[in-house]
């Protein structure tokens, strides 16, 4: 067959290496020629390619980002756009895809399925909230990042007296600040499946202090309060219709100064949760994950997702993997609370 490979969405960690195990196993074990189409939905939308062999995949296993690039392109949203890639796959004698993304990549895999289009997916997201699968790889990495910041964090809050706030990505799903704040030693830890009261947070910011300690919390960009947004939304959207977010750090640091009287900073990590090289988890995930795929390319499985499971590697429905976003249990939080204050 030739089978082409796309990664879709934000970049993350992990995303070369299950490129390389796709390559380097569908050529060596079954014969396979590849192509790689170029930043993710638009790459077959347009037929914009780039040779996908052995050579092209040496030494991307450490690499962070893509090396195919990526963008939020959504062709469901363009007239045309599903007859456009069905011509385009055709043109370049595509047999099967294999689509690397996450909810919203995943969305159009499993759409583009439906009307007829080989799609075998690959789950990765650094925010860990697709249902389907037990971890996505880039989820360690960026958690790792994440709480080597909280580390550095400590010392500055305790030399000058003042509580620190770290925003974390995390929009529907407080995975990564609740892993990171639980690692990092967090004493609030603030996340969007759970509306905060931002009385009980400054009450937590005060009890630290007394006992001559400064606080740290640790947010994701997409809590609120109880009492309503707070957040600074550009009112934005994204090709998926998702509203960018950004300053519920800030807001929630000028709500602790005014409320409490003590000096707050925030520190925003953004796309450094994204970059860089992948931990030694997320490479060998991500490298499963792409071996799983071919196999499933190469039986013919189309329409499934591959996913974690304990320790195994399972293919399951795209319908299933993007029927809803995996979100922290009221029971996963409830553990950490133990630790506020």
């Amino acid at each position: 067959m030739r089978i082409g490979v796309l990664t879709g969405g934000g970049d993350c960690p992990g995303l070369n290496a299950v490129i390389r195990a796709v390559v380097r196993k569908g050529v060596s074990v079954y014969g396979h020629e590849f192509v790689g189409f170029r930043d993710g939905w638009r790459g077959p939308l347009e037929g914009d390619t780039m040779p996908l062999d052995i050579q092209a995949v040496r030494g991307i296993l450490p690499r962070g980002g893509t090396i195919l690039g990526s963008s939020r392109t959504n062709p469901i949203k363009i007239e045309g756009g599903v007859d456009r890639i069905k011509d385009n796959l055709a043109a370049t004698g595509v047999d099967a895809l294999i689509a690397i993304g996450g909810e919203d990549t995943l969305g159009v895999a499993r759409q583009l399925s439906e009307r007829g289009v080989n799609v075998v997916g690959v789950p990765k997201t650094i925010d860990n909230d697709l249902s389907g699968t037990d971890y996505t790889f880039g989820f360690d990495t960026a958690v790792n990042i994440a709480t080597e910041a909280i580390d550095r964090l400590h010392t500055t809050a305790e030399s000058h007296h003042r509580a620190l706030i770290c925003e974390v990505m995390g929009r529907h799903a407080g995975w990564i600040a609740l892993h990171a704040g639980l690692a990092g030693g967090a004493n609030v830890i603030l996340i969007p499946e759970k509306p905060f009261d931002i009385d009980l947070v400054c009450e937590y910011v005060e009890s630290r202090f007394r006992t001559r300690y400064s606080p740290i919390i640790v947010v994701a960009e997409g809590a609120h309060p109880i009492e309503g947004t707070m957040a600074v939304q550009t009112g934005e959207l994204d090709a998926f219709g998702h509203v960018r977010l950004g300053g519920i750090g800030e807001v929630l640091a000028k709500e602790i100064e005014k409320r409490t009287g003590k000096e707050a900073r925030t520190t925003v990590l953004g796309h450094i949760q994204r970059g860089g090289t992948p931990t030694a988890f997320d490479r060998v995930l991500a490298t499963r994950f792409g071996l799983q795929a071919i196999d499933a390319a190469h039986d013919g499985d189309f329409g499934k997702m591959v996913a974690l499971r304990g320790t195994d590697i399972v293919r399951v429905g795209l319908d299933e993997a993007t029927a809803e976003l995996k979100t922290v249990p009221p029971a996963r939080y409830a553990e950490a609370e133990v630790f506020f204050g």
